[in-house]
């Protein structure tokens, strides 16, 4: 009882802290803004070339469902991609209300309809959140390659401090504690608490290294690639809706993936807030670069967010929800084959 008690007041305190969190970021995007602007620029948006990206959001759903069912199938789980598709979507629609929850609800849901454990299909979630850094890194190689006066200036518009000494510290401590549980693994697995979260970390294991027992790699390639060119395309087309920045190049394509992808790792609900800052600030740098007004370059960083962020909230809505009856018929009928064949 008092576990149950208290879960409740854990997901309204962390719903709380993120909603906190938009809102203090959004307050800091808004302070100072001239709302006659960005009016003027949304009136005056082309919204076809927004449906256009939104094509692009969606197919990134369907191949990383897709790529989902290659990673699980060395442990022999041959999962349905429809299944794949609609967890994916539950969790998303999970992390707009309680942030990082998507990730367990995802695997949880597949769990439902699939019987894969819970365990495994976390540990094939936690590879591909190592895959899209990586990928995320060769964006980033990209822009400083092209735009390196925009990372440059956006770096100290964001008043962003990076301490290199923290970051090593920190790697070195999850280094060493990795190192440390693999030896002592099987001592800790006797001790009858620990002896399941020593298996449950195992079943993670299992899920991060299926990577090297991928049966179809090409294919496992393809698929993250298309994955990263649909975020781009998504990401990209949404600036030729406004005049202000339809000249974009595909540099400035990759700048801004870049800094979008910063702006939701910060765990604020939907993004909200957190987006809209780092937009800000980034069309500030890509302004500056070319030596326009730095203002103005705000003003249409907070316009382009004002437009893609409620694209992909209105995307992660829809699949969200209609994930659920979805899921919940192939529940039923995964109980129903089950008792036929009893």
């Amino acid at each position: 009882m008092e576990k149950t008690s208290k879960s409740p007041v854990k997901s309204i305190l962390t719903i709380v802290i993120s909603l906190a969190f938009a809102g203090f970021f959004l307050w800091l995007a808004l302070r100072g803004l001239d709302f006659k602007v960005i009016q003027k620029s949304l009136a005056k948006a082309n919204y076809l070339w927004v449906l256009f990206a939104s094509v692009f959001g969606l197919l990134a759903y369907w191949f990383r469902a897709i790529r989902w069912n290659l990673m699980l199938e060395p442990m022999g789980h041959r999962i349905s991609n429809s299944n794949a598709l609609w967890s994916i979507s539950f969790g998303y629609l999970m992390n707009l209300t309680i942030p990082r929850s998507g990730e367990v609800a995802r695997a949880t849901a597949l769990y439902g309809v699939e019987k894969v454990p819970v365990d495994k299909s976390f540990g094939t979630i936690i590879l591909e959140r190592v895959v899209d850094l990586i990928c995320m890194m060769g964006f980033l190689g990209l822009t400083l390659l092209f735009k390196y006066d925009a990372i440059l200036s956006f770096y100290k518009n964001s008043g962003v401090n990076i301490n290199p000494a923290k970051i090593i510290l920190v790697l070195s401590i999850l280094i060493v504690g990795t190192v440390l549980f693999f030896v002592f693994r099987k001592k800790l697995s006797e001790v009858p608490f620990l002896g399941k979260v020593v298996s449950f970390i195992d079943g993670i294991f299992q899920g991060i290294t299926s990577i090297f027992k991928l049966k179809e790699k090409g294919k496992f390639i393809l698929y993250t690639l298309g994955i990263w060119i649909c975020y781009y395309l998504a990401a990209y087309l949404v600036c030729f809706a406004l005049p202000e920045t339809s000249a974009f190049t595909f540099a400035d394509g990759f700048f801004i993936i870049v800094v979008g992808t910063l702006g939701m790792i910060i765990p604020a609900s939907g993004g909200i807030g957190a987006y809209n800052l780092a937009m800000k600030y980034g069309f500030m740098a890509l302004f500056i670069s070319v030596g326009k007004s730095a203002d103005f370059g705000g003003e249409m960083g907070l316009t382009y967010s004002f437009i893609s962020l409620p694209l992909q909230i209105v995307i992660m809505l829809v699949m969200g929800l209609i994930s659920i009856p979805m899921l919940a018929k192939a529940r039923n009928k995964a109980v129903a084959d089950k008792e036929f064949e009893n």
